[in-house]
């Protein structure tokens, strides 16, 4: 891991990811390298030569942003990964580390996840073009190693939440956006989307860059391998552990004619434990307690301290 490109470095994931790596770390923003244009990207790889690439960028957002963006989701988060595995192959990078999402798992997947179960149904339907999009690129990696050789390796997160989320109500996912709204609340009711009884399996975001990292150094499959803590929490009791976190005293209301979202989420961990020793360290209630203290603290800085930028 001498010399490696980390795309997305200066998003959510990508930021803890950068902070676990030793070496030489490219992480080119945005501006300096479109991921969109073949020919930006084989100029930026022939130039700096890495000999590993973590690809964490991605155009990303919660249920809404989804529903509003179906086709540039699919598109940007497609054809991003596809230049991107292409021209390392070209270029000669020794490795590739690519994160999928727990969205390209069918609607209803039986609980818990198991990675073989990857292809047995369709997404659920509201993020249904980026999960596609993502598993994609598990199918070229696997391809790339059939035929090429290519060292490529495919992680699927569990939903990730922690310090540097994005916070912005219109695009945020479910934890930062639930903090924020009970924590600007004080006394007054707050309406969350759906009925509350969906579950989901959350990894705090300093063990999913660990367990990145790990991977980068200790696995080379072809096999997809889940990353997650392997407990699930339903959205109602979340919302009740936020509140408690954030001292909100008001009522919570649930809008039914929201959507829910895939029923349920929880991951088998075993894969990742047995291929390069993952296990995820902290507690829900620990990472919960974190994420609020730090949205309470950057919320009262001077607009524009911030550091990150959007993923892509």
């Amino acid at each position: 891991m001498s010399r490696i490109l980390l795309t997305g470095a200066g998003g959510f994931l990508g930021s803890h990811i950068r902070d676990r790596l030793q070496g030489e770390v490219l992480a080119p923003r945005a501006i300096e390298l479109d991921l969109r244009d073949p020919f930006a990207v084989r100029d930026y790889l022939r130039r700096h030569k890495p000999t590993m690439v973590i690809h964490a960028a991605a155009t990303v957002g919660g249920i809404g942003v989804n529903q509003m963006h179906p086709a540039l989701f699919y598109y940007e988060n497609a054809v991003m990964g596809l230049h991107l595995i292409e021209e390392s192959r070209l270029a000669g990078v020794e490795k590739f580390v690519c994160l999928g999402t727990v969205c390209a798992y069918p609607k209803f997947t039986p609980v818990p996840f198991r990675e073989d179960d990857l292809w047995n149904g369709y997404p659920e339907e509201t993020n249904a073009p980026y999960g596609i999009a993502k598993k994609a690129l598990l199918v070229q990696l696997q391809a790339y190693r059939q035929e090429y050789g290519f060292r490529g390796i495919f992680l699927l997160p569990a939903n990730l939440y922690g310090p540097r989320d994005n916070f912005d109500p219109e695009s945020s996912h479910v934890i930062p956006a639930m903090i924020r709204k009970f924590v600007e609340a004080k006394e007054r009711e707050v309406t969350l989307w759906g009925d509350g009884s969906p579950t989901r399996d959350f990894l705090y975001v300093e063990d999913a860059a660990q367990g990145i990292v790990a991977a980068a150094e200790r696995y080379d499959g072809a096999e997809p391998v889940n990353l997650a803590r392997g407990e699930e929490i339903s959205i109602r009791d979340l919302a009740r552990l936020i509140a408690g976190e954030a001292g909100f005293e008001g009522s919570i209301a649930w809008d039914t004619t929201r959507p829910n979202g895939q029923p349920r989420r929880l991951l088998d961990s075993r894969r990742a434990l047995e291929k390069f020793g993952f296990r995820a360290a902290t507690p829900l209630e620990e990472g919960i307690r974190r994420t609020v203290e730090w949205y309470r603290y950057t919320s009262k800085r001077p607009h524009g301290t911030e550091t990150s930028e959007p993923s892509r």
